[in-house]
């Protein structure tokens, strides 16, 4: 990775362009070709730096609901657990931790009934019984960007 691809990183983290031509416009910012930024951003994402370029999304703005989960998996249910859980669009992200309640993940959806049954149907499929629903009382959201 060069200096041209962390400035391509720093530029796409929060302020990617809307745009019919996107990568143009980065180009032009960043005195590049269009063609050179699709290059190399698709170098970057097959190199599994950039896992994914899209949206984000306010749940609540959109009336949706958002949630974090904990779980106690055993061990030998982890995989089938993490793969059952990720088939759901409304998770956003799952984390492996070191800790009795050792996977986590986000799960957004319309509503905390539909959490609620997702978690049991999660539940009932994988034979986890120890999901924690765990909902914010208050949201501190924070722009966060890394430089490269």
């Amino acid at each position: 990775m060069d200096d041209i691809d962390r400035a391509i990183l720093n530029e796409i983290q929060s302020d990617f362009p809307i745009t019919p031509r996107p990568f143009y416009e980065l180009g032009k910012r960043l005195n590049l070709t269009e063609y050179e930024v699709i290059e190399r951003v698709e170098r970057l994402k097959s190199e599994g730096i950039v896992r994914r370029i899209g949206g984000n999304f306010n749940s609540k703005l959109l009336d949706f609901t958002s949630t974090l989960c904990a779980a106690k998996v055993p061990e030998k249910k982890i995989e089938g657990f993490v793969q059952m859980v990720n088939n759901y669009p409304g998770v956003t992200h799952n984390y492996l931790r070191n800790h009795e309640y050792n996977v986590w993940f986000t799960f957004i959806a319309p509503n905390m009934p539909d959490i609620d049954n997702t978690l049991k149907e999660i539940s009932d499929a994988t034979g986890v019984t120890e999901i924690r629903n765990l909902p914010a009382l208050r949201v501190f959201k924070i722009k966060v960007d890394f430089e490269v």
